[in-house]
Formats: C-alpha cells, structure tokens, sequence
C-alpha cells in the first residue's frame, strides 16, 4: 500500500490532521501516554511528545512522534512523510535545542543534535526497522532526511 502524501499546506486534509494531532496529545497527556503510546500498524513503534517552541511565533507546541529508544537517547526522524521541506519541529529545535519530552508518564529534559557519520549509519537501519515506512519516505524526499538526536540535558 502506497504511503499518502504529506498534507498540503492550508488544506482540510492539513487541518483535520492538527486536529487529530491535538487530541492525540491530550489524551497521551491525561492517560500518561497509556492512551496513543503506540503508532497503530506496524509492529506498533513506540510514541513520545515533543515540546519545542516556533522559532519566528515563540508559541509553544507539542508533536507527537515515533522514536527509536537507544538508551539513555532518544532519535526521532524528521521525514514529514518524504516531503522535500523539514518538519517544523525540527527547524524548531534547530533553532532552540533544549526542550522537553514526554515518554509515557515520565517528562525529560533533552537537548537536540542531528546524527552525523557514524552514528547515523548505525541508528538509520534501526529506525526503518520500527518503522519502515521510512525508507519509503527517504526514496520519496529529495533531501537527506535527518535523524534527531534528543540526549540527556545536563
């Protein structure tokens, strides 16, 4: 089954999908991510929310996103569904790397760094393998998609 499209900016498709973001947060935030812990389909890879702020708006948001868990970090993949753009959250924590999570009912703080070299080659193969639609989305982009980092802050 082919992999949908990245919503179109400004479109119904767009705010029905913020809509179901928002609820999806609300309620991973009232039940301590008992409730949409879990991407449903595909061997069900595991969710967090990510706090970060809009870099031009300085509003707060939250994203729901699957990650990959390599102790003590946490990775997140920035494909926006193979879009050629970044997803906003990750210019944000580009622009503001220390932010916080949610993982379940524990909050952290973490700060942001795109995995390079190395430790990309290592973790690219692992997050395709809790989810692989992100090789399709790699195939789909015409950027390298980025693996973020989130560590431990001090």
């Amino acid at each position: 089954m082919p992999t949908p499209p990245v919503p179109v900016q400004g479109s119904l498709q767009e705010k029905v999908w913020l809509r179901l973001t928002g609820l999806h947060t609300r309620v991973y935030r009232l039940s301590g991510g008992r409730l949409g812990g879990t991407f449903p389909g595909g061997g069900k890879p595991p969710i967090l929310l990510l706090d970060h702020v809009g870099r031009r708006s300085g509003t707060p948001r939250t994203t729901p996103l699957i990650y990959l868990d390599d102790s003590p970090d946490l990775v997140l993949v920035a494909s926006y569904g193979g879009a050629p753009k970044h997803p906003s959250w990750w210019l944000n924590l580009r622009a503001a790397p220390e932010t916080a999570v949610q993982v379940g009912a524990e909050r952290r703080r973490v700060r942001a760094h795109e995995a390079e070299g190395e430790e990309r080659e290592r973790l690219w193969p692992r997050v395709v393998g809790i989810y692989p639609d992100y090789a399709v989305y790699q195939e789909r982009a015409e950027r390298r998609i980025p693996l973020v980092v989130l560590s431990p802050a001090a």
